[in-house]
């Protein structure tokens, strides 16, 4: 009842369910009274999504392999509700460390597998949030009776997170693809999802005119040279976002800014890319000769 007063009387307002049972129809249009159970939220946090994600890169690399799932599983239940993608105070309090601390590995692999993380949330399915201190990638956990270590932003890898989620926030704007469908499963299209060896996942994020963005993700120190992928269109594509560009604290592996599609059919496409996925990274490309110089360039 509550949600269909705000709903008639506050037309565009959100209400969201903090939610983690597997109650159906928390997000379903609230029925009269007494009329099913449809509870008529906007969103719901998905907390199956957060905690299989963290526990995937809370993995040494060289296990991952044996936990993909993990990072696939919430795909088969992404369109059940309409979700939030959350990363919530209670998983940075109480000795379950910040986001950045999290990651295994020597502090370049952690900040490099949170950029790369932070990536690959913004452009999967459903909304985003993120705790205040994890922008920037504090070391320490949330702490109430502090203000946030904001000094951390006069060292160059802080300074790199912060600026790689500036960027992901202007994509997530700019292209449509990672936000008009996400509710509709056909805004999605899986390219990659079972090469746990070498812990590498693809996905499509498409509008509704079919346009597709790409995301390539390399979980592992690895680099991969020649990377074969399979795209549904021939033609240049855009490098817009590199989680390892200089800029961000990685190392400057890439694509040069843009590949082009070959007439080689892969994945189940009839045309497909050769690229290169840096080193615990992630990218995202999209055919567009015109489009703007990829996120990570200076300004």
């Amino acid at each position: 009842e509550l949600n269909s007063v705000v709903a008639e009387r506050c037309p565009g307002a959100l209400v969201i369910a903090e939610e983690s049972t597997a109650w159906p129809g928390v997000t379903a249009p609230a029925p009269h009274p007494g009329d099913g159970r449809a509870l008529g939220f906007s969103l719901k946090w998905n907390m199956g999504w957060m905690h299989d994600t963290l526990a995937y890169m809370r993995q040494p690399p060289v296990f991952r392999q044996y936990h993909h799932d993990e990072m696939t599983f919430g795909l088969v239940y992404a369109y059940s509700e309409k979700f939030v993608l959350p990363l919530s105070h209670d998983e940075v309090v109480h000795g379950k460390y910040s986001l950045l601390n999290k990651m295994p590995g020597d502090a370049w692999q952690r900040f490099a597998n949170l950029r790369a993380y932070f990536a690959w949330m913004w452009a999967h399915p459903g909304k985003k949030l993120l705790f205040m201190g994890g922008e920037f990638g504090q070391e320490r956990e949330w702490n109430h009776d502090v203000s946030l270590d904001w000094h951390l932003l006069d060292q160059p890898m802080h300074r790199g997170v912060q600026r790689a989620l500036r960027d992901l926030n202007r994509l997530y704007v700019d292209l449509p693809e990672l936000h008009r469908l996400d509710d509709d499963p056909a805004g999605f299209r899986w390219v990659i999802g079972d090469d746990q060896v070498q812990s590498v996942l693809a996905f499509l994020r498409l509008d509704a005119d079919g346009s597709p963005v790409l995301l390539v993700s390399n979980f592992t120190p690895v680099p991969r040279l020649g990377h074969r992928v399979g795209v549904p269109v021939a033609g240049h594509w855009v490098e817009r976002f590199n989680s390892d560009a200089t800029i961000y604290g990685g190392s400057g592996m890439g694509n040069g800014g843009a590949v082009e599609a070959s007439d080689m059919p892969c994945h189940g496409f009839p045309t497909s890319v050769l690229i290169t996925l840096p080193p615990l990274a992630t990218i995202l490309l999209r055919p567009d000769a015109a489009a703007p110089p990829p996120a990570g360039e200076p300004d």
